[in-house]
């Protein structure tokens, strides 16, 4: 009897701090929350009657950062005492739900007027994975993005992403424009020699068909845009070269 009255008590404390943290969330958002509150309120979805405060501290310091256990499979997050399969879909749902959220809230923006949300929603969804992820951005003349969509995953280079059926489905949505981005599974942002001869080959595709390759970015720990860095100011001379010499090639009949 003792037991289950200690038990009911434990659980009534533990109901009264999850609302002080429900209460100071409404009041003033996340700020001034820590990682393992937030953790702590999100793990109380899955099991709204248990106290989750030891397991969101267990799981900080199995990941290290709060990205990171966001980002961890269901079957490694369940490995941390106190947390259950319901647990591990609150988190997996939650972050799916702001992933959805930040992809559709790019819909009709123009992309040069919303950097941040491009930035933004390709983090989220492309950093921490284990493999990389190909993703393209369709814009209308007006740089209004159209869709997004994952286009290729595995290893990336040119002999996995394909520059033809990339403007082939551009040409499908009507697209003026392109932004591409991949991730590093690696968390390095440097682009490989590879990642550049991909960016020549699919600006060149594009160029030929009147499309315009904005930008190519790379999602690790930070992000590298090639547009930022002037390499695809390099990559539109080039182009421009190329297909200035082809033609010309083609009036002499050489």
């Amino acid at each position: 009897m003792a037991n289950e009255m200690d038990k009911e008590l434990w659980q009534q404390k533990g109901a009264g701090h999850r609302e002080r943290l429900r209460e100071r969330f409404l009041d003033h958002g996340l700020d001034g929350f820590s990682d393992g509150e937030v953790l702590e309120l999100l793990l109380s979805f899955g099991t709204p009657r248990k106290d989750c405060k030891e397991p969101a501290r267990a799981l900080l310091e199995r990941f290290s950062t709060f990205p990171a256990v966001l980002d961890a499979a269901p079957v490694e997050i369940q490995e941390i005492k106190g947390v259950g399969p319901k647990n591990s879909f609150a988190l997996s749902f939650v972050k799916s739900v702001a992933n959805r959220y930040l992809k559709q809230r790019l819909n009709n923006k123009s992309y040069l007027r919303s950097p941040t949300d491009v930035i933004d929603y390709l983090t989220h969804s492309m950093r921490g994975l284990k493999i990389e992820v190909f993703t393209v951005l369709y814009l209308d003349s007006s740089h209004a993005i159209i869709e997004t969509e994952v286009v290729a995953e595995g290893t990336i280079n040119v002999n996995s992403v394909y520059p033809r059926e990339i403007v082939k489905r551009a040409l499908q949505h009507n697209a003026a424009a392109l932004v591409v981005a991949h991730n590093h599974p690696s968390g390095s942002t440097e682009p490989s020699i590879q990642d550049r001869t991909l960016t020549k080959s699919l600006c060149l595709v594009c160029s030929m068909m009147q499309i315009r390759l904005l930008d190519h970015i790379i999602i690790g720990d930070e992000h590298f845009s090639f547009a930022d860095r002037g390499i695809m100011t390099e990559c539109h001379n080039w182009c421009q070269k190329v297909l200035h010499e082809g033609i010309t090639t083609g009036e002499t009949g050489e």
